[in-house]
């Protein structure tokens, strides 16, 4: 890293935006004209792969420098617990830090934005005291209880609905525009400074501002579509060519407001003369399905239009240009330590796995992915010494599982448990081929190459550049505790209300989840 590297990082997630969908990623509409302003002074990333294909894992991996499996945070486990977060590392070292999100995983209840100094998330949108107290204290017991899970699962799906109720209506998700002010007024009141920002507009239900729907949807009712990607994908909904149109075009909507807000942002960090001095990150945490692989949404698959995601960074030690190896999302948190110059390691309390920043694993270290030459190689670092190699994990989806079972009782469909709907999946990808490991039902292959599409699967051939991959997946597994050979069975039902306090009992019945 250059002495005269910028002092702060600004660090965008653009929550469920499918590189193909983006201007510097060459789609034929021009959903992004700033970001593609952006990519002429950043590096351009085409084979960065995200570690999961949700957001709570992702931010988790993000926040922490290790793998899925090895900071357990997932649904069958819904917060971060026992590792130290790159806020509380750069809060340690004296830098401002806040986050601002309106995304329902990334809260106080979840962990993820422990450390941060300052921050604004989904629930202080919520009108008054509805999700304090003691329903803020219930969270923990309930995913401490496997009996409790039911209704930690239905607490989650509320973020669903109420990110519904406050994007819809009169169109745009309302907490966008606000995200840019409060990280311009951070910025303001703030020295050296860490700014982390998602922007959920690009996620379900797309419900755009009218200026862009105009533009890239025209005519379409975003209340009469399809908005329930759990419909789809239990058979209780077709969708047919013309609404899969209309769908993607309200979703190239989203992504276009995110861009006008982003470059809004750009704009003025240049005006207030913050630019030079700060490094910007800017990716997606996984992507989304729009009818491939008769999938809607992003669950139940790894296929690359969800871990394939768009990353373009600036810093003076990069140059801007399209690059073309692979790079993984938890390679940025090591890339930020280094941008600002802070070590890292040390527990903020004590028994805590805390992450020291690798030469290895940062963007702007010229040994980067070279990780042969780490001292402490992680899971994928031992997998795949060459760096050529990224690896993704999914874990039992119970929050989507339960929706999808709603939505197919519903309409008198049986889903049997031997599918991708209850799998759990691990993968090894690099930039011409990709070996997924299903627990349930067969593993699937493609190359990418020839196959980008991934259409016909490889898994039980005889490529050459398969196996290799298959191989590289199996020591990753091996590094992070062996192959998931079965997703555990695990009915809870609402007799679990029983175990909780009056109050909790109560502030679910004023969310219409008790009678």
């Amino acid at each position: 890293m250059s002495s005269d590297a910028p002092g702060n990082v600004l660090f965008v997630v653009m929550d469920t935006v499918r590189a193909d969908h983006l201007t510097p990623y060459g789609y034929d509409r021009e959903t992004t004209p700033g970001l593609a302003d952006f990519a002429t002074e950043a590096a351009v990333f085409e084979e960065a792969v995200a570690p999961a294909p949700w957001t709570l894992p992702v931010h988790a991996s993000l926040f922490t420098g290790l793998y899925p499996s090895q900071h357990g945070a997932d649904q069958e486990n819904p917060y971060l617990e026992g590792a130290t977060t790159l806020a509380e590392t750069l809060s340690a070292a004296g830098y401002d830090t806040a986050c601002y999100s309106s995304n329902a995983w990334i809260t106080p209840y979840t962990h993820l934005t422990d450390g941060f100094d300052d921050q604004d998330n989904f629930f202080e949108v919520m009108p008054g005291d509805l999700l304090s107290g003691p329903l803020a204290r219930a969270w923990k017991t309930m995913n401490d209880n496997d009996r409790l899970r039911a209704i930690a699962d239905k607490l989650v799906s509320l973020g669903n609905v109420a990110h519904e109720y406050f994007a819809g209506g009169e169109g745009a998700d309302s907490k966008t525009p606000a995200v840019v002010d409060r990280t311009k007024a951070f910025v303001e009141d703030s020295e050296d400074w860490f700014a982390f920002i998602n922007l959920m507009d690009a996620h379900l239900p797309y419900h755009p501002p009218e200026e862009f729907a105009e533009e890239f949807a025209p005519g379409v009712d975003s209340t009469a579509v399809c908005q329930n990607s759990k419909e789809f994908n239990s058979g209780a909904r077709d969708i047919d060519d013309e609404e899969w149109e209309a769908i993607r075009g309200l979703y190239d909507a989203e992504i276009a407001h995110i861009d006008a807000q982003l470059t809004r942002l750009f704009d003025w960090l240049k005006a207030e003369g913050e630019w030079e001095d700060t490094t910007v990150v800017v990716c997606a945490d996984h992507g989304e399905l729009h009818g491939e692989h008769d999938l809607y949404g992003h669950e139940f698959c790894l296929y690359d239009p969800l871990v394939n995601v768009p990353l373009m960074v600036k810093h003076p030690d990069l140059d801007a240009e399209r690059r073309t190896d692979t790079v993984e999302l938890v390679d940025l948190y090591h890339t930020v330590l280094d941008a600002l110059d802070v070590p890292g390691g040390d527990p903020a309390q004590p028994g805590e796995t805390a992450v020291s920043r690798d030469p290895t694993r940062s963007l702007l270290s010229p040994d980067y992915r070279a990780f042969d030459a780490a001292t402490d190689p992680d899971p994928g670092q031992a997998a795949a010494p060459a760096g050529d190699y990224g690896f993704v994990e999914y874990s039992r989806p119970v929050v989507e599982l339960k929706q999808l079972e709603e939505k197919a009782s519903a309409a008198g469909i049986d889903l049997t448990e031997d599918s991708r709907f209850y799998s759990r999946m691990r993968a090894a990808r690099r930039p011409d081929a990709k070996y997924v490991r299903i627990d349930r039902i067969d593993d699937e292959a493609y190359r990418l190459d020839s196959d980008p599409n991934e259409t016909t699967t490889l898994a039980a051939g005889d490529d050459d550049a398969i196996a290799e991959t298959e191989r590289v997946l199996a020591d990753f597994e091996s590094n992070v505790g062996g192959a998931w050979t079965g997703a555990t069975d695990a009915d809870v039902t609402d007799d679990a209300v029983a175990d909780m306090d009056d109050e909790a009992q109560e502030r679910l019945r004023d969310l219409g989840y008790l009678e």
